[in-house]
């Protein structure tokens, strides 16, 4: 396993960033205000989440994992035509089978339960047929989609599994319900079952004891702001509070608090609950599978020690150097892919609109007759805004249909953790 401690690192040549000597800016700002010099944030500025700050830390300190800068542009432009091709927008997101078709509250309820389960779907199974499983309307589902064939099973059966008031009621949210719930098709359980009852039991406490018991107050109480919503889980909800120490500092990745915000976008299409004016300061979803195609796309690169690691299936410990890494170095080289494809194509560029179409002709806002003329005069398809969540969304489609077809170049990194 990787040394836990901090190593001087050569650093990545495309960013600087305040090196481990430096004085954490952090503490130096709740100094000066304890000191009442100010000069900090101001205390209306928008929010922000860090995500990205602490990502880029994470790429410039990085000693394992490095990004190709060569790779990553080809990247960007291949993953910019595929996704125009698909007309992948936030429509895709209600397109899948099991995913919600209504729009209304309970869905962020459903939502909300979805997110706040998801994480450590891996088999320890070699053997596929005897792999966790779930079996719902006469198919079997892996992976996150497993997650929601639970839930959308459970609610099938009148038990109201996304309401938070039967989360913390004991008597009849009992734990032999919930295996119930959470039963398998094969003989092997689902990973981590008592870490997922404590995140519901968690939850539910928080949102019956501070939001009315709904979250959608909480949706509410963040004014709109994709940033604001994440600090909102992350300061009230421990199991949404997916931050590591890196060589010394601090890192946020929030990859289930920022998910859960785009999953609400995304099935909003930017309205209603999912009207964020922020929603570009949403970065990319850490966890196994997006560094697992990146690293298919030769964008991301491994030390031999740590390619070897992961192809021979080894755990790796959450919080380690290495895991750090591979998160942190993802959520940088999906930023990096966005701003390539921004640079190439301006007309995409969202900037917290909506994922609506706009004219390739002129780059401008495009309504259904300027589209149209666009399409008649040139020949071209209208042009779907592009940020992270939906690049991320299209990377792990196109991952899982890799798997599929037994064209993975390498497995994915596996560590059992709550926070992926």
């Amino acid at each position: 396993m990787p040394s836990r401690d901090p190593i001087p690192a050569q650093k990545n040549e495309q960013v600087e960033v305040n090196s481990d000597d430096e004085a954490d800016p952090e503490l130096v700002e709740l100094l000066r205000q304890h000191l009442g010099l100010g000069g900090g944030q101001a205390k209306n500025a928008p929010p922000e989440t860090r995500v990205l700050e602490g990502a880029q830390y994470v790429f410039d300190n990085a000693i394992d994992v490095a990004v190709s800068r060569e790779f990553t542009k080809e990247a960007a432009e291949t993953i910019w035509r595929m996704m125009q091709k698909k007309e992948y927008s936030t429509q895709t997101w209600s397109e899948h089978e099991l995913h919600p078709q209504t729009k209304d509250e309970s869905t962020v309820d459903f939502i909300f339960a979805m997110d706040l389960l998801n994480f450590s779907f891996f088999s320890d199974e070699e053997e596929e047929p005897k792999r966790f499983c779930v079996e719902y309307r006469g198919k079997c589902w892996t992976g996150y989609w497993s997650l929601v064939a639970i839930l959308r099973r459970a609610l099938d059966e009148d038990i109201p599994i996304t309401t938070p008031d039967f989360w913390v009621d004991e008597d009849k949210c009992t734990e032999e319900l919930l295996k119930h719930v959470f039963r398998s098709a094969t003989d092997e359980e689902i990973p981590m079952f008592k870490e997922r009852v404590q995140c519901l039991r968690e939850a539910g406490e928080v949102l019956c004891g501070e939001f009315g018991g709904s979250f959608a107050n909480c949706v509410d109480s963040a004014n709109f702001s994709a940033a604001g919503l994440v600090n909102i889980l992350t300061e009230n909800f421990s199991c949404f509070r997916d931050e590591a120490i890196f060589h010394g500092k601090r890192v946020r990745l929030y990859k289930r608090a920022q998910i859960l915000v785009a999953d609400l976008w995304a099935c909003f299409n930017g309205e209603n609950f999912g009207e964020f004016h922020d929603i570009d300061k949403i970065t990319m979803f850490a966890d196994y599978r997006i560094p697992q195609m990146l690293h298919q796309l030769n964008c991301i690169r491994y030390a031999p020690k740590l390619d070897s690691h992961i192809r021979d299936r080894k755990p790796i410990e959450p919080g380690s150097n290495w895991e750090i890494e591979l998160r942190g170095t993802s959520i940088w080289c999906v930023e990096l892919i966005k701003r390539e494809i921004e640079r190439r194509h301006p007309e995409v560029k969202m900037g917290g609109k909506k994922a609506s179409a706009k004219s390739l002709e002129n780059g401008g806002e495009a309504t259904e007759d300027t589209e149209a003329k666009a399409v008649a005069e040139t020949g071209q398809r209208k042009a779907y805004g592009i940020n992270a969540i939906l690049i991320d969304f299209f990377l792990y489609d196109t991952m899982k249909s890799l798997e599929a077809e037994n064209n993975e170049s390498i497995p994915h990194h596996r560590t059992r953790s709550i926070w992926y």
